[in-house]
């Protein structure tokens, strides 16, 4: 029976602020939602507080104040710009006026050491616990950008911090260069060449064409390893790893292995194998097992021959050893090949890392440590092209992993058991969503000093020159779902956003990668404060515009801000145009009958004012045909402020059918849907080249009138 906050209310409070615990919050129609004492309890006790009933909040309130009593500091500070003035301390009263010796170790492995004597906290820094004072430690240090530990100690007591010294903006790359590219889902880009699903080649020939064109980006979907056997999971937004690729995009074809291995050669070329390669490409949909199967039989011919006979080992080797990580993977996939199941069933001491050479077949593992070395080459190879033709990479960092993954298994300290992570009711989703992977521990990661977090982001910005942070909000909050209860029962947990955006800009500073946070629909103020304050550049995207009954229509992108028709998650331009995404949705049960009318009639309402607006600036001429107001669209874009222009590829041939539907399943091919046009065909296309003449000649004309303004007011 659900239990409200009548009983023990105040330590319930207490406890759940302690543990970062929002008890209640405003949902999308501003009402306020208060958590129940059930929701509560179980978030408590998957992030670790010793309470099964209201009875125990006494003692866990008590356990939870002992244990802040003994950090002198905490284990991870911000020393924006490298200015570490003070630091909080919490001292033991008996210690109030003693010397505390400080140690402070950089990056670069220089250490210093000097003592400093506490002041008192503001006034209102009230101690949670009798017999200890919050104090200041002045320490007046500027420090060069990177991780440093510093290390307190004073009386017999001793505490380490992280002090992460980040440049106070991320990284911004060259602002004056307002520039435009295409997106695409790598599996949907096909060509000629390709064994039905896109490969990373194919990603590198479209980066060439659009560099051709007069862009500068090419954006996809999340290009990590998935599990594509068994389980089967395909979406890109559940990766077994945030820090391994996915060598389903492996080009067969580049592998230099090839040209040296006979019975693979034999194997790819006999017409058993070329038979079912025409039947995948022939496929409309994306069959992800059964390609990846198909390709599997060449890889390991391909990997048997490397590893007894292989001429690059001497870079092989490099790689691992650059790559500590991807053994481990090869091991937890080989093994997981053997046990035919998730790894919370294996044995007990398969699951907690003691892993024999009996527990796998060694000829898997080297076959997983070969592709991983294979896409990791290849994608190196694809970044460093489109860049000497003046192209970069946009990729897209997902929010989650697989809850059956190797990071849950590997980090599984970080992760918080016995939740998932989701989103609350709205207008769209009454029922809430729940997207099924494990959050990350706010206080473990912490702890850990961030070492996975850090890892995934060097991971992505080797190669990316952008990269899209999916839900920024989760920086600030997430909500946590209990398993076993419905969405609407789960609580938002705080994290600790100052020292997410202080990783974010330092890495991206190393990297010279630029960010983008996805911030589109309902997003707390705060949130798009601090991304502004640390240059996070933000969303415009032309569907939520409409969708706001904004004045003016389309009001103009705001020059930190990455344009776009729509995203992955929206229907595509003719879908939105012709009303088919309406109708997607009721035949998918996500929208009722009636309010698919309502819908309808909004549409249409929409869609005239759309006209009008573009009609008054003059981007427009009749008839308003789909084509025609598309492209009056995308030059609207292209004359606007917005850094960035993103263009659905599929948006350039009037596609329909929409690559994703959020919050369904088999009621859509969610993540399958091969382009309708292969890349021969759709870069030869008059109507397609014809709109990006016209989106690269707004561009360029903008700038233009941006240099010539400048030369005018420095006249003046």
């Amino acid at each position: 029976m659900d239990r409200g906050l009548s009983a023990g209310t105040g330590l319930l409070r207490k406890l759940a602020g302690y543990h970062g615990i929002q008890t209640a919050y405003s949902g999308s129609d501003h009402k306020i939602n208060t958590a129940t004492a059930d929701s509560l309890l179980a978030v408590l006790r998957a992030l670790g507080a010793p309470i099964a009933t209201l009875e125990d909040l006494p003692a866990a309130c008590r356990e939870w104040e002992d244990a802040r009593a003994r950090q002198i500091a905490e284990p991870v500070v911000v020393a924006w710009d490298g200015n570490l003035p003070t630091i909080m301390v919490c001292l033991p009263r008996r210690l109030t006026g003693r010397q505390v010796k400080v140690s402070l170790a950089t990056e670069d492995g220089r250490r210093t050491e000097w003592d400093c004597r506490p002041a008192d906290a503001p006034e209102n820094r009230v101690s949670l616990h009798a017999d200890v004072v919050d104090m200041t430690l002045p320490l007046r240090k500027r420090l060069p950008a990177g991780y440093h530990r510093l290390i307190l100690e004073t009386g017999g007591l001793r505490s380490e911090t992280m002090i992460i010294a980040a440049p106070q903006k991320a990284y911004s790359g060259d602002r004056t260069e307002r520039g435009w590219g295409v997106f695409v889902p790598l599996y949907s880009l096909h060509s000629l060449q390709s064994m039905g699903a896109g490969s990373f080649s194919d990603l590198e020939k479209l980066a060439g064409w659009v560099s051709r064109a007069g862009g500068n980006t090419v954006a996809t979907l999340p290009l990590l390893a998935a599990y594509l056997d068994r389980p089967y999971e395909f979406s890109p937004y559940l990766p077994v790893s945030k820090l391994l690729w996915n060598g389903f995009y492996i080009d067969i074809q580049a592998v230099a292995e090839l040209e040296e291995c006979e019975p693979a050669r034999r194997l790819l070329n006999s017409a058993a194998f070329q038979d079912e390669v025409g039947a995948i490409r022939r496929a409309r949909l994306v069959d992800y097992h059964r390609q990846m199967a198909l390709q599997r039989t060449v890889l390991e011919e391909l990997s048997r021959y490397f590893f007894s006979h292989g001429s690059r080992r001497d870079l092989f080797r490099r790689y691992v050893k650059e790559h500590p990580e991807v053994e481990e993977y090869a091991r937890f996939r080989a093994v997981m090949e053997k046990q035919r199941k998730p790894w919370r069933q294996w044995p007990a001491r398969i699951q907690n890392g003691t892993i024999h050479n009996s527990d796998y077949d060694v000829l898997v593992m080297q076959y997983h440590l070969y592709a991983q070395w294979l896409a990791e080459g290849q994608l190196d190879h694809l970044a460093k092209s489109a860049s000497s033709e003046g192209n970069g990479l946009y990729l897209d960092l997902p929010l989650g992993t697989h809850p059956d993954g190797f990071d849950t298994w590997r980090f599984r300290d970080i992760f918080v058991d016995g939740v998932s992570v989701g989103a609350p009711p709205d207008t769209v989703f009454t029922r809430g969503q729940n997207w099924t992977f494990p959050p990350l521990h706010p206080q473990k990661i912490r702890e850990t000093g961030y070492d996975y977090v850090i890892s995934y982001l060097r991971h992505h910005m080797r190669y990316a020159r952008t990269l899209r942070i999916d839900h920024i909000m989760g920086l600030h909050r997430l909500f946590f779902i209990p398993h076993g209860m419905e969405s609407g029962r789960g609580v938002y947990v705080r994290y600790h956003p100052e020292e997410m955006y202080a990783i974010l800009s330092l890495e991206s500073h190393r990297n010279q990668c630029a960010l983008v946070g996805e911030d589109l629909g309902i997003v707390p103020r705060a949130v798009r404060s601090a991304m502004t304050r640390h240059n996070l550049r933000r969303m415009w995207v032309i569907h939520y515009e409409l969708a706001g009954n904004s004045r003016p229509l389309l009001p103009d992108p705001l020059p930190n801000q990455v344009a776009s028709l729509n995203t992955h998650d929206m229907p595509p331009f003719a879908s939105f145009w012709s009303g088919r995404d309406i109708t997607d949705r009721l035949r998918t049960g996500i929208i009722s009958a009636s309010w698919a009318r309502r819908e309808e009639a909004t549409r249409a309402a929409v869609k005239r004012r759309l006209v009008a607006f573009l009609k008054e600036n003059g981007l427009l001429e009749k008839p308003a045909t789909p084509r025609a107001v598309l492209k009056a669209c995308l030059a609207f874009l292209g004359a606007s402020r917005a850094l960035l222009v993103l263009v659905n590829l599929e948006d350039l041939w009037l596609e329909t059918h929409t690559q994703n539907i959020p919050s369904t399943t088999s009621e859509h091919p969610n993540w399958r849907r091969k382009a309708r046009r292969g890349f021969e065909s759709f870069c030869q296309m008059p109507q397609v080249m014809s709109i990006l003449i016209v989106l690269q000649a707004q561009r360029t004309g903008r700038r233009k009138r941006h240099a010539a303004r400048g030369k005018t007011q420095e006249r003046k």
